[in-house]
Order: structure tokens, then sequence, then C-alpha cells
């Protein structure tokens, strides 16, 4: 039986971008499935006490170096999006949606999503902008718009917000290979030895 990964992520952190970068290349390597698990960055922070680093400044500078740093070993595009923090529920709803509705789309959202995010960053927390980006991606924002209110959707985002907190998540990206708990982008290596063996 092959192995898999759990991947708790929002797109609102920017180590979860750099982990959406290699995960698949991860798991390909190892014969490993990715199980997609979009939860609620905020609400694992209220849940657990924890806050975004950038609520240190000194933490906050100095990671935002780091980031830079890992998206150059890692040879992907990175830029810091001018509108962050951004309110991700409505994005997070929209993965947990698509993957329980529409399969199809949810690797394409997830990519236009982190692209929109980290890439070439724009506001996707302003309704506007979220709606002309879905748009010209080729989604159906009116359809997206009635996803997001779904109440199933709502219920999905907030049950995998709370597994994640209640298996130990603190932050994302957060990852586990069977019940090891690795968290950060910076720990793949970690996962990749997991799934190795």
């Amino acid at each position: 039986m092959s192995k898999s990964v759990e991947y708790f992520f929002d797109f609102g952190s920017p180590t979860s971008y750099l982990a959406w970068t290699q995960l698949p290349k991860i798991a390909a390597e190892t014969g490993a499935e990715i199980v997609w698990r979009p939860m609620l960055l905020g609400g694992v922070f209220k849940a657990t006490g924890n806050a975004s680093p950038v609520t240190v400044p000194a933490k906050g500078r100095w990671m935002n170096g780091d980031i830079a740093r890992w998206a150059k070993r890692y040879g992907v595009p990175f830029r810091f999006n001018p509108y962050f923090p951004i309110n991700t529920l409505t994005l997070m709803r929209g993965a947990a949606g698509l993957q329980m509705r529409r399969r199809a789309d949810f690797l394409r959202y997830l990519e236009l999503a982190h692209r929109s995010m980290w890439e070439t960053p724009v506001n996707l927390g302003d309704s506007a902008v979220l709606a002309a980006t879905l748009t010209a991606a080729g989604f159906d924002a009116e359809a997206f718009t009635a996803l997001v209110a779904d109440p199933e959707v709502k219920a999905r985002l907030v049950a995998n917000t709370e597994e994640a907190v209640a298996r130990g998540a603190f932050g994302a990206p957060t990852f586990f290979v069977g019940e090891t708990m690795f968290f950060g982008q910076d720990r793949l290596e970690f996962v990749h030895e997991a799934l190795a063996i």
C-alpha cells in the first residue's frame, strides 16, 4: 500500500506557498499520494493561542528574508503580497468546496490562488478582485460565490480546521505522514524521508 501525506494548508501563509511548490515533486519521487486538507489558519491560531510571525516585528523581518532565501533555493518566484495579511476565509472555503463538489477544478484553483497570493500578488481578500481573478482564469465567479456560501462547504472547512488542531497543528503548513506531524516547509526533507521508508 502506497504512503500518503496529509497536507494542512492556508493560502495566506507564504510558507504554505513554498510547500505547495515542492510537495508534488516529493510525492512523485516517493510514489506517495497528497491528501490536500484546506484549513483556516486564523482558526488554528485562535484555538491554539498562536499568532502570525509578523506580529513580532523582528521575527517578521527575519522571516521575510528567510522566505526569499528558500524561494531562491527552490528556484521558484516569490513576491511578498503588499495586502498581507489577507482574510482567507472565502479562499479556503473555495478550496474545501471545490474539493468536495468539483474535484476536476481543485488543483487548478490551488495553483491560481497560490500564484495570485505569492507570485503576482493581488488582494484576494477583496471580493471584486477575487471575482475578476477567478473569471480571468476561466472559473465561474457566480458559481464560486454560491459554493462558498453552502453550509456543507462551510462545515467541511470548520471540520478540517478542528481536526488539524486536535491532531496537534498550530500553524501552516502542517504535514502528517501516518501519525507523525511535521510543521513548516523547512521540514519537507523529513517528510520526504518519512514517505521514502
